[in-house]
């Protein structure tokens, strides 16, 4: 992706602003979390802006020969052969905006909001919608000046696109719906008014161009597949940290075991695990005692790998479809007007259930070691990690928070594309449901770094009470992620039970934060796929 650097006055008139260039064919996950999440400003490649307005001179000779093309001088899916008079197409796109924003429930957060923007701006940039460069630039205008409309979550099928919920993103655009500016929510024309955007009346063709497509599931599920990464990486920390908190066996982590099966996961698991617990003394050799350690320790390179190898697929299939044309009829260069079905979810909606699937098998297994660390008969440390258990029941109902969390997560992995309802007197009649997937993904991942963040707690608190029976030392990079854990999270002393809400509130901020993986990774390489192979 190219990005320009550009003096501009913010708060120091010698800062430096990056801004991202966007030619329609080349954005990565990378950039959508930077202007999502990190604000950072979008501009437009001169190369674009051609392919859209010759795209546009089509449509426009289409509505002035008064040729009969499906969403243009016609109506909308079962109502295809119904002939729209050219008088009546501008009308048609805004009655389009008002009647399919009928989304319902919760609104997207505002870095989801952000990334459907940002997407769908880089899809239209393609050249391939019909529309024209100054609605472009109008959207894009309220990305960088930070109006985000108000989209509720709920209310797509994911089949003719995400229709009602890129409706809702478009009203603001009409000056209509409502919208968030500096964090208030208020009507559409006073956000556009106060970000100083001028609303626009949308001619022929444009109101399909920006609301049939999969976006909104897209972006949900982008910033869905980026935190998962980040999840992953840390599920080898903390799950180095209970290794060395159980004083688990080494040998299963060597990479001669792996090589034999070269799953690029399971390979780099097993990689990062011996990176993060290098030079441990608390790991231990297997012994005539102690021959092999529980699945959930010793199987962590096959368990994690499989779930790297799920998130691996799912972001090569995430950054081909922000750089895709989405949205129908589409105008091809040489002027045809093709009205075919990319904007069905079906390629995104299987892979964001995979995804749910990969991660909950992380939060399961986190969970699994959290019991483990609680349990006495299985750590050989005191019930639930006090040292009065009885008068204190200090990690008990953690392990039941992150146990209900796992169990949600079961339930929520039941794949969303394998349902269909038919719609629009039957026409759309097999629908992806890419949406649902998409958002379910987004919850599981919630719910799995909470379970994660408890597994943090519980592994620290265990491995001070190592830390009391001996002089240990942590590994290379457990050593890096305990101290830094510890900066926010202090060791639960055990004279008396504190409000555990609020320690896992800050635990799960420690992990979103994203400090604690930096300082790791400042030192210790965490791979998600084994590059050698």
């Amino acid at each position: 992706m190219v990005v320009l650097m550009e003096n501009k006055r913010v708060s120091d008139e010698n800062e430096v602003v990056e801004r991202l260039v966007l030619t329609g064919n080349d954005l990565t996950l990378e950039d959508v979390i930077d202007v999502a999440r990190n604000y950072k400003k979008v501009e437009i490649a001169e190369s674009a802006i051609e392919a859209v307005n010759d795209s546009r001179k089509i449509i426009d000779e289409i509505v002035d020969n008064e040729r009969v093309v499906y969403g243009v001088t016609t109506g909308f899916g079962s109502l295809c052969n119904v002939s729209i008079p050219r008088d009546d197409c501008v009308q048609l796109q805004e009655n389009l905006i008002r009647t399919h924003s009928s989304g319902f429930g919760n609104p997207l957060a505002e870095d989801a909001v952000r990334a459907v923007m940002l997407i769908r701006i880089n899809s239209l940039l393609k050249g391939y919608s019909g529309i024209r460069m100054s609605t472009i630039n109008t959207l894009l205008s309220m990305l960088n000046a930070g109006v985000c409309p108000h989209i509720p979550e709920k209310g797509s099928l994911g089949a003719s696109g995400d229709l009602a919920p890129l409706a809702h993103m478009v009203l603001p655009m009409l000056g209509l719906g409502k919208a968030y500016f500096h964090g208030e929510l208020m009507a559409g024309a006073d956000a556009m008014a106060k970000a100083g955007v001028e609303v626009i009346q949308l001619e022929a063709k444009e109101g399909l161009a920006l609301i049939n497509g999969t976006t909104v599931l897209t972006g949900i599920g982008a910033l869905a597949t980026y935190d998962a990464i980040q999840l992953l990486k840390l599920s080898d920390i903390v799950g180095a940290l209970s290794l060395e908190a159980h004083r688990g066996i080494e040998s299963p982590f060597k990479e001669e075991l792996h090589l034999i099966r070269p799953q690029s996961g399971q390979l780099a698991t097993a990689r990062n695990i011996r990176r993060l617990i290098e030079n441990s003394t608390l790991t231990t050799e297997a012994t005539t005692e102690r021959v092999q350690d529980a699945y959930s320790l010793r199987c962590m390179p096959q368990i994690h790998g499989a779930s790297k190898d799920t998130i691996a697929y799912v972001k090569e299939k995430v950054e081909i479809e922000i750089n895709s044309v989405t949205d129908n009829p589409i105008i091809t260069r040489s002027g045809e007007v093709i009205s075919g079905g990319n904007f069905h979810g079906e390629p995104m909606a299987q892979p964001f259930d995979f995804l749910g699937i990969g991660v909950s098998e992380i939060g399961n297994v986190s969970e699994r070691r959290i019991e483990r660390l609680v349990n006495t008969s299985l750590s050989h440390l005191p019930s639930f990690l006090v040292k009065h258990p009885g008068l204190n029941s200090g990690f008990m109902i953690t392990q039941y928070a992150a146990a209900s969390l796992a169990s949600e997560n079961k339930i929520l992995s039941h794949p969303a594309s394998v349902d269909s309802i038919p719609s629009c007197e039957n026409q759309e009649d097999f629908v992806s449901m890419g949406t649902t997937a998409a958002r379910k993904a987004r919850d599981i991942v919630g719910n799995s770094r909470r379970i994660l963040a408890t597994e943090f707690m519980a592994a620290c608190q265990a491995i001070d009470f190592r830390l009391e029976e001996r002089n240990f030392s942590l590994g290379k990079g457990t050593q890096i992620a305990y101290d830094k854990f510890r900066e926010a999270i202090k060791l639960i002393e055990n004279d008396k039970d504190i409000e555990m809400y609020d320690e896992l509130e800050k635990a799960t901020q420690v992990l979103i934060d994203g400090e604690l993986l930096q300082a790791v990774e400042q030192e210790v390489t965490l791979d998600i796929q084994f590059s050698d192979l």
